[in-house]
């Protein structure tokens, strides 16, 4: 038996965050995780796909600029590439991040964790079954792991998911990448750059980008065509097949077409990494994104003990988010009065041109029964946006609370837009009044003075 205040399940941003925290404030804590600590954004998710994008942004954002552009004589090199990918993943090696834990006095254990009664935890590991004790509180951090559609024969292909994309050693001469999210479309445009001559996205849905604002999907398409990324979008994956045990993959769309790669990549989702934590012993479901109130805690759970950071409460699957929710954990646990969750939730899509949100969009706006008004401004008119090169794409968008006059939404699509991103979250967080905000003056020529112009559309 091992005795400690806290046991977190789950080694990655968000339970870091909640053992760190606890630790700092001298709490005895136990970490539990059966893979990597630094979890799936270190090793498979933002810090690799980030490293295997800027290649391609840097040779696009020179291409741009007259003078510079003739410089660029040649193509990018995917192995380096793959190899400073594996250097920022530290080549798969975790013993940096568990000198963190160490550092802070967290006991580490590997296995697999699973709740067996009021926070209790057992661990099975390669070195037998131990049995852990949480004296104020158990926190789950175990994540998502990728979906795989219910499509005829698809899994018999053996398909890429992020982690196969994100560790790839070669670039495929044919990549078909099944889904327009975030992931998706990252990864298209980043096997592209670094060599990918022939990338085809399928999208079910209308759009890429389905859940941001339409005009964001259609701009990022566009650009994709442009590039020469074909983008099908409204049919879905019907069936797949692969000739061979290393051959090519023969896939048909629900209008009959037939698309042939080397390689397909499954990205339409994310689904919790719940099943096998025990929760049916808590009364709980097992295969579903545990349910938690704006201060972390697992709802249906008595006392008050159990919580839920991260991906695998569904709430906004975003590393960053997760990190939130494990400082917000971690101080309901200490004791303090802390406010509930925000549910204000910034995103980061990082294709050129990036895409960036956060808060409502007007469809959710106006779904709510909001009062909506919503401003825009093209990028492409910014002088700030104009220094940078030419074909300069992209629109901004403020949607607002009409009676309120403060803002609801924002959506940025652009190079390099996401540092736009943080002063809206400021802005909807804080619920600053727009005639407040006119008084935050954009320094010139910056990509930020869009905030002038899109304050001056609102009679400002």
């Amino acid at each position: 038996m091992h005795e400690a205040d806290v046991i977190v399940i789950g080694a990655g941003p968000a339970g870091e965050n909640v053992a760190g925290r606890c630790a700092d404030n001298g709490l005895a804590v136990s970490v539990v995780e059966r893979e990597l600590v630094g979890g799936e954004c270190s090793y498979w998710g933002c810090i690799p796909s980030k490293t295997l994008l800027r290649p391609g942004d840097v040779l696009a954002a020179a291409g741009r600029v007259p003078g510079a552009a003739q410089a660029v004589t040649g193509t990018a090199d995917a192995a380096a590439a793959f190899a400073w990918r594996d250097y920022m993943t530290s080549g798969w090696d975790d013993s940096g991040q568990v000198s963190w834990l160490s550092s802070r006095k967290i006991t580490l254990f590997r296995g697999v964790g699973r709740l067996t009664g009021t926070r209790m935890v057992e661990v099975t590991g390669n070195d037998g079954t131990r049995r852990l004790t949480a004296r104020r509180a158990v926190v789950l951090a175990t994540g998502t792991v990728a979906a795989v559609p219910p499509v005829d024969g698809l899994r018999d292909v053996r398909p890429w998911d992020n982690r196969n994309a994100t560790a790839a050693t070669y670039v495929p001469r044919r990549l078909l990448v099944v889904g327009g999210g975030a992931t998706g479309v990252e990864m298209a445009q980043a096997f592209h750059r670094l060599g990918c001559p022939r990338v085809t996205i399928v999208e079910g849905a209308g759009r890429l980008l389905a859940r941001e604002e339409p005009f964001a999907g259609e701009e990022l398409r566009a650009a994709f065509q442009a590039a020469g990324i074909e983008v099908i979008i409204g049919v879905p994956l019907a069936s797949a097949r692969r000739d061979g045990d290393a051959g090519t993959v023969v896939t048909t769309l629900a209008d009959g077409a037939r698309i042939s790669a080397e390689e397909i990549l499954v990205a339409v989702g994310r689904r919790p990494a719940t099943t096998d934590l025990g929760l049916d012993v808590l009364g709980l479901a097992s295969d579903r994104f545990v349910d938690v109130d704006g201060w972390m805690r697992a709802t249906g759970v008595s006392g008050g003990w159990l919580y839920a950071v991260g991906d695998c409460n569904g709430r906004a699957l975003l590393t960053h988010m997760g990190k939130y929710q494990g400082r917000l954990a971690a101080d309901v646990i200490l004791g303090r009065d802390v406010p509930a969750a925000t549910d204000v939730v910034p995103r980061v899509v990082f294709t050129d041109p990036q895409v960036c949100a956060v808060g409502l969009t007007e469809q959710q706006a106006q779904d709510a029964g909001l009062p909506v008004r919503v401003v825009t401004y093209g990028a492409g008119d910014l002088p700030g946006a104009q220094v940078q090169g030419t074909g300069i794409i992209g629109t901004s968008k403020l949607v607002i609370d009409s009676e309120r006059s403060v803002i609801l939404g924002a959506t940025f699509v652009g190079p390099g837009v996401q540092e736009l991103l943080h002063a809206a979250t400021v802005a909807i967080v804080g619920q600053v009044p727009l005639d407040r905000l006119w008084h935050a003056v954009p320094s010139f020529p910056t990509v930020s003075e869009v905030w002038l112009h899109l304050l001056e559309q609102c009679g400002l």
